[in-house]
């Protein structure tokens, strides 16, 4: 059978199928690493401030390329929307739960979220899982794609590892509205909350991580492959909850929070 004639009982289009995927070219490899930088200084910026900025440092660029590649990132403006949409009919969206919540001990509230992370050659993302109010990185996933499975991995990981959070907060993000996803924090009697549309500040605290992650550990690295970057990250993350002392955490590590302040019958055997 042909493949005019396939596509015609599949109704799909030609052009699909003899589409090769072409591999992101260097000079977009690097437009994406400022991009990526831009936005952790100025996460309110849309494709036309993004591509305002890269103007003024000398990179000259259209809109629309500008919004193809933060679309590929997985990154937007981050302000308050109205809701131009409705979700998924499949992916429920879940209410905002820590609004005048006085979350002080381990296992209350874990969150999650999903960064870009740009390598020597290429890109990738990263998905860790924290605690709340320790600010301790529980586990982490790195993957090639926003397949939703690296994010299920880091959350059972961290399951297996810590027990259970009261709550768990994340944004609006499909792999996180996912049934695949939130069947877990069911079937595990978590309560699911997720931030309001556009309202980065609900999950604050990862949102700070991936500022600290990007600037003390990925632009001053050039990661040859995913599994060189998991393995200079695993190290990052142990430093991070080991030693690295938060003055928001009255200078202490996270590790000293999270098991100073871990109610006795919330402790993984």
């Amino acid at each position: 059978m042909s493949i005019t004639k396939q596509c015609k009982i599949l109704e799909l289009s030609r052009s699909g199928v003899y589409y090769t995927p072409v591999p992101v070219s260097n000079k977009d490899m690097e437009l994406m690493r400022t991009i990526d930088r831009i936005h952790l200084e100025l996460p309110c910026l849309g494709s036309r401030g993004m591509r305002n900025e890269l103007r003024n440092e000398g990179r000259k660029t259209g809109r629309t390329h500008v919004r193809t590649l933060m679309r590929k990132m997985g990154i937007e403006a981050l302000y308050k929307k109205p809701r131009l949409s409705m979700p998924h009919p499949e992916h429920k969206i879940y209410p905002y739960l820590l609004r005048g919540l006085d979350i002080t001990k381990a296992n209350e509230v874990w969150c999650s979220d999903i960064t870009y992370i740009p390598m020597a050659k290429g890109f990738c993302y990263l998905t860790a899982i924290m605690d709340w109010a320790s600010r301790k990185v529980l586990s982490f996933r790195l993957s090639n794609t926003l397949d939703v499975s690296f994010c299920i991995e880091a959350l059972e990981e961290a399951i297996l590892k810590y027990g259970t959070p009261d709550i768990f907060n994340t944004d609006q993000g499909s792999q996180f509205t996912s049934e695949a996803f939130t069947n877990i924090l069911i079937d595990n009697n978590i309560r699911i909350s997720m931030d309001g549309q556009g309202r980065w500040m609900d999950n604050v605290f990862i949102e700070r991580l991936w500022k600290t992650v990007k600037y003390e550990e990925v632009y001053i690295k050039a990661y040859e492959s995913i599994t060189h970057a998991k393995g200079e990250l695993k190290k990052f993350f142990d430093r991070y909850n080991k030693r690295r002392c938060h003055q928001g955490l009255d200078n202490r590590t996270p590790d000293e929070v999270y098991w100073s302040t871990l109610p006795k019958m919330k402790y993984a055997v």
